[in-house]
C-alpha cells in the first residue's frame, strides 16, 4: 500500500464486532480487520491502531449501533445514547478518532450506512427510494430517498427506530414475551437474533426447526409490509445474520404476498417472480455497512465539523 494516497477509512461499529476498512479514492476496499466489541476503550483503541498503521488517511466514516446522536454541531454529537449494550451508553465514538487521527469523521447509524453502501455499490443502485433492513442481534432499517438518508425527528437526534415498531403478536402461537428491555414484544423483541436465542434456547445459526423459521418469516413479513405501505420503497434488502438462513427470505416473500391480499394499487409486486426482485438479500453480503461507512468518508468535507 506504499505510495497510495489518499486512503478513506470506514467502520461498521456493531454490538458484536467492529469491521474496519481502508479504501482507495474510488472506494475500493484495500484492507479490513474485524475487532470484537468489548469495552469502549479496548474496541476504539484497536480501531485507532488499525487506521494509524494505514496512513495517509483523508477521512473516516462510521456507521454505529445506537441510538446515537448524528446531528453535527450538537453538544452530544457522536455519542451513543440509551443503548441496552452494557458499558456503551453515553460513549463518544467520534472524538477519539478525530483526536488520534486528525481527519474529518462522519457518522451515521449502522443501518443507514448499510443502506448507503448497497445504494452506491449493491442492490440499491439506480433506485430513487430504497430500504435496507437488518435482522441480526437487533433489528433496524435504513432508508435512502433521492440520494439522501432519512434521519428524522430533531434533525437526527431521534433517528428512525424501526426495530421498535409494534407488530401483531399472538401469545397462543408464540408465548414468548419478547426480548426488548424497553418494549418486550416489539419487532426487535420478537424477531431479532437475540429474541430467537432466548425463545428457542440456541442461536439462529444453529436453528433448523422449520416451525421456528416459519414464525420468524411471519414477523419479518409483517415488518416489510409495514415498511412497504408506509414508504413505498422500490426495493427492500434484508440483511444481517438471521437473514442468512436460506429458508427465511423465500418464506417472507410468500407470506408478504398473502398479507397484501391483492390490495388495489399496493406497492407490493404481484407474483413470486416480481417479489424476488422486490425483497432481496444484500449484494455486498457482510460488507454493506463498512462499504457505506467508506462512502461517508469519501463524501466528507476537507475540515471536520
Amino acid at each position: 500500500m506504499d505510495g497510495a494516497a489518499p486512503f478513506y477509512g470506514g467502520i461498521e461499529a456493531g454490538g458484536t464486532k467492529w469491521v474496519c476498512a481502508v479504501a482507495d479514492a474510488g472506494g475500493d476496499v484495500l484492507a479490513t480487520e474485524v475487532i470484537p466489541t468489548s469495552t469502549p476503550e479496548t474496541t476504539i483503541g484497536a480501531a485507532v491502531r488499525f487506521f494509524r498503521d494505514r496512513q495517509p488517511l483523508a477521512a473516516l466514516g462510521i456507521g454505529t449501533f445506537g441510538p446515537v446522536d448524528v446531528r453535527p454541531g450538537s453538544p452530544t454529537y457522536g455519542r451513543i445514547l440509551a443503548t441496552p449494550k452494557p458499558g456503551w451508553a453515553n460513549v463518544d465514538v467520534v472524538s477519539p478518532f478525530r483526536a488520534a487521527l486528525g481527519v474529518p469523521v462522519r457518522l451515521d447509524t449502522d443501518v443507514n450506512a448499510a443502506a448507503l453502501g448497497e445504494w452506491r455499490r449493491g442492490a440499491g443502485m439506480g433506485l430513487g427510494t430504497f430500504a435496507y433492513m437488518t435482522v441480526g442481534t437487533g433489528v433496524g432499517v435504513g432508508v435512502v430517498v433521492n440520494d439522501g438518508r432519512v434521519h428524522g425527528l430533531l434533525h437526527g437526534l431521534l433517528h428512525p427506530e424501526f426495530g421498535h415498531i409494534r407488530i401483531p403478536h399472538d401469545p397462543v402461537r408464540d408465548p414468548f414475551a419478547g426480548s426488548c428491555p424497553f418494549h418486550g414484544d416489539c419487532l426487535e423483541g420478537l424477531a431479532s437474533g437475540e429474541a430467537m436465542r432466548r425463545r428457542w434456547g440456541r442461536p439462529a445459526e444453529h436453528m433448523d426447526d422449520p416451525s421456528a423459521w416459519e414464525l420468524e418469516a411471519e414477523y419479518v413479513a409483517l415488518a416489510v409490509m409495514n415498511l412497504t405501505y408506509a414508504l413505498s420503497p422500490e426495493r427492500v434488502v434484508v440483511g444481517g445474520g438471521v437473514a442468512k438462513h436460506p429458508a427465511l427470505l423465500p418464506a417472507v416473500r410468500a407470506r408478504l404476498l398473502a398479507l397484501a391480499a391483492g390490495y388495489p394499487g399496493a406497492p407490493v409486486p404481484a407474483g413470486p417472480a416480481a417479489m424476488e426482485e422486490y425483497v432481496t438479500g444484500p449484494s455486498l453480503g457482510d460488507r454493506s455497512g463498512v462499504a457505506g461507512a467508506v462512502e461517508l468518508a469519501r463524501a466528507a468535507r476537507p475540515t471536520p465539523d
